[in-house]
């Protein structure tokens, strides 16, 4: 469990932090990159659950969860001989997703254009979490060519950012408030 005593240590003042295993790296390493937009991420959860319906706040508030979940993995290098168990994220999580986003989809209509950002306020959050979620996934791409990072954390992150979209076209009415991409419409 986690016990925070003191908010400030004084320890990154001159540009290092720690990771799980106490090795101190750069603030502007690849991993540290890549668990900080996953931070900024959860943090445009919480506007969501501010404005979105009863149903995807507790959604929200699972992956929330679950995005602490995938900090940890990624502050915690892969070892051949782990000091402890790490926490990672598991194809359990990915499933999960995977059968949120089937359940939704299938009371949406298909697409004949690609969706504008917008409609409801908490669509609006939603369309820019799933741009924060493809960022933290390319993040964790440059990392992973790096070093080992856990592919069920990859597969997280790429179904979250699928599953954001879904639940924007249902905050929008089940996408009968959706914004269409108007191809050429100002030329």
């Amino acid at each position: 469990m986690v016990k925070l005593n003191k908010i400030y240590t004084k320890t990154g003042d001159k540009g290092l932090t720690g990771l799980v295993s106490g090795k101190r790296v750069s603030k502007d390493n690849a991993r540290i990159k890549a668990y900080g937009t996953v931070d900024e991420l959860n943090s445009i959860l919480g506007m969501v659950r501010i404005k979105s319906s009863k149903k995807i706040n507790s959604i929200i508030a699972e992956i929330q969860n679950d995005l602490f979940d995938l900090g940890a993995d990624l502050a915690t290098p892969i070892e051949k001989k782990p000091k402890f168990k790490p926490l990672r994220i598991t194809s359990n999580q990915v499933v999960n997703l995977e059968k949120i986003i089937d359940q939704f989809n299938k009371k949406l209509s298909p697409l004949n254009s690609f969706i504008l950002p917008g409609g409801s306020e908490s669509a609006s959050f939603l369309h820019n979490a799933r741009t924060v979620a493809r960022r933290a996934e390319t993040q964790m791409v440059t990392l992973s060519k790096k070093e080992k990072i856990n592919d069920q954390a990859s597969k997280y992150i790429n179904r979250l950012s699928d599953l954001l979209f879904v639940l924007s076209r249902v905050e929008n009415k089940n996408g009968k408030n959706d914004i269409l991409w108007k191809p050429g419409k100002n030329t």
